[in-house]
């Protein structure tokens, strides 16, 4: 149905802890306030390839080591939200490199910020409060007291597309600049499987059945660690409703008549594109 993105793994193998032997240059991930430091060069966008933070005179809060992108090491590190910009760099928010940075590089971005997010977060267990270890063979921190295991927190969510007569359902929310419409979506709740998430998001937030949902494509979304899911559904009944606090309009749309839609970085975006392409008349 949708043309799936390559796989990262083509050119990333993911790892806890560097080989012993490791030496030299190493890709850097370096964030601080959600953003991204990045190398500009000539209208070339990438990322600090240094052996060392130290290169760069920067004092890391906390290192994770991710593993190897095209073979070369790739660290993320949280540095304090003073520290300069070195010559030739700028911190960028993540969400705005999607188009500027290679995607793989960007997608490995992703995974370092929300990795740094969740070890920032599980310093002490949640149980009893002791100071926590990192492991070695896993990306998970453990408590020496109660033996309480934390690990990377991931939040599934569904967005969907919805249909109806060749017209699509699209969504204003009070919190979106330039009059942006999008889609409907939400988070998964225990004991739901994501097509029952799909039916209860839709009936909240507009007030209609759906069926025939269909799965499209995934999309790791790290702000700050969701996983969306992103369907395709029919129109079944009901009239649009929404509750004026989350949303304040809904309404279908025909597909050469859109309203402001979400930028390309998003899997909203894919989904929108996907049915103009393929229900245009």
């Amino acid at each position: 149905m949708s043309k799936p993105r390559a796989s990262i793994y083509n050119r990333y193998i993911p790892a806890v802890t560097p080989p012993l032997e490791f030496s030299g240059s190493a890709y850097w991930l370096i964030f601080h306030s959600g953003k991204l430091l990045v190398t500009e060069n000539a209208g070339i966008t990438g990322i600090p390839f240094v052996p060392a933070l130290e290169q760069l005179s920067m004092a890391p809060l906390r290192t994770l080591y991710l593993g190897t992108f095209e073979g070369i090491a790739s660290f993320a590190a949280q540095v304090p939200a003073e520290t300069p910009e070195p010559e030739g760099m700028a911190f960028r928010p993540l969400r705005s490199l999607y188009e500027s940075l290679d995607e793989d590089l960007f997608h490995l971005a992703g995974k370092g910020i929300q990795m740094l997010a969740w070890d920032e977060t599980h310093q002490f267990c949640g149980r009893c409060g002791t100071a926590t270890e990192l492991a070695q063979a896993e990306h998970s921190r453990s408590c020496p007291a109660c033996g309480l295991v934390s690990y990377p927190r991931i939040a599934p969510a569904v967005i969907t597309a919805i249909l109806k007569d060749n017209r699509i359902l699209l969504a204003h929310s009070p919190h979106f600049v330039n009059n942006m419409y999008g889609l409907i979506a939400g988070f998964v709740e225990p004991g739901e499987t994501l097509e029952d998430c799909v039916q209860r998001e839709t009936m909240e937030e507009v007030g209609i059945k759906v069926k025939n949902i269909r799965y499209f494509a995934s999309q790791q979304w790290p702000f700050p660690h969701s996983l969306m899911v992103g369907f395709l559904a029919e129109y079944e009944s009901g009239e649009i409703t929404v509750d004026g606090e989350e949303l304040d309009h809904a309404d279908w749309f025909e597909l050469d008549r859109l309203p402001v839609i979400p930028s390309p970085v998003s899997i909203a975006r894919k989904l929108i594109d996907w049915v103009v392409e393929n229900h245009t008349n």
